[in-house]
């Protein structure tokens, strides 16, 4: 059995959510493609805000719910964002200390401590466009900022530079996760954490579980500021196989 967490960092919106912000926000021209900001971001680009101070609190919760989950995650895969690697770093961190604490007691604590795989298949979604949108930092930069990410793995999937349809949104996510199952149980993963946007992780729920909405703009897979969705393989056969007919993983 394979188990999916599915973690979702997005901006407040008036939409009855409440009434607070968790992340900063940027503009884009449309006629230049020109992204500003008015917060500077800890990596330079204005499309790569950090959390806000609750934004940053709600992480921490995340963290230690998630050192509950049975059975113990043991891989990690984040969209490279600094929003969503400041995400599940308490978490990583968590796991880290807590598995320190096991070997200094020498209870035989026998797993590896989870690090942060950069994955560009669960990137943030823009829009098609004619002009080229921004990109995340790489992990030459990341690193320094979030020790715990993997500077060894190498992303599966990128996401166009013009943008994405819809269509091509869930092309996108359909074939990282594909991969990222692939090589979960290649390496024997039990328990697997993806932390991404809110359209990507719609589109994760959606090419899951098969169930595609005859409306892109159907309400079916909810992401909310900071949420956390858990996906189980019912069938215990391998699924490194090909999407099935139904289109689920």
């Amino acid at each position: 059995m394979l188990a999916l967490l599915v973690l979702s960092k997005r901006l407040h919106s008036d939409n009855g959510l409440g009434v607070l912000q968790f992340r900063s926000n940027w503009l884009v021209d449309p006629a230049t493609g020109s992204y500003t900001a008015s917060i500077p971001s800890p990596t330079g680009i204005p499309a790569d805000p950090e959390l806000t101070a609750h934004g940053v609190d709600q992480a921490k919760e995340l963290g230690a719910h998630l050192l509950t989950v049975e059975p113990p995650i043991d891989a990690v895969y984040s969209s490279p964002y600094y929003r969503c690697l400041q995400t599940i770093t308490p978490f990583v961190t968590l796991n880290q200390e807590n598995l320190n604490r096991l070997r200094e007691k020498d209870v035989g604590a026998k797993a590896d401590a989870v690090t942060i795989r950069p994955e560009h298949g669960l990137c943030e979604w823009y829009g098609a466009a004619p002009f080229e949108h921004p990109t995340p930092a790489s992990t030459d930069v990341l690193k320094p900022m979030f020790p715990h990410i993997d500077d060894t793995y190498q992303s599966r999937v990128y996401p166009a530079r013009n943008g994405e349809t819809i269509a091509q949104l869930h092309d996108r996510v359909a074939a990282g996760v594909q991969a990222i199952i692939e090589q979960c149980d290649a390496q024997g993963h039990r328990a697997v954490v993806l932390c991404s946007h809110a359209a990507s992780i719609i589109a994760l729920g959606r090419v899951l579980t098969g169930e595609m909405p005859e409306s892109i703009d159907a309400e079916d897979f909810r992401a909310f500021t900071c949420g956390l969705s858990m996906y189980r393989r019912k069938s215990p056969s391998s699924s490194a196989k090909s999407l099935g007919t139904d289109g689920r993983i």
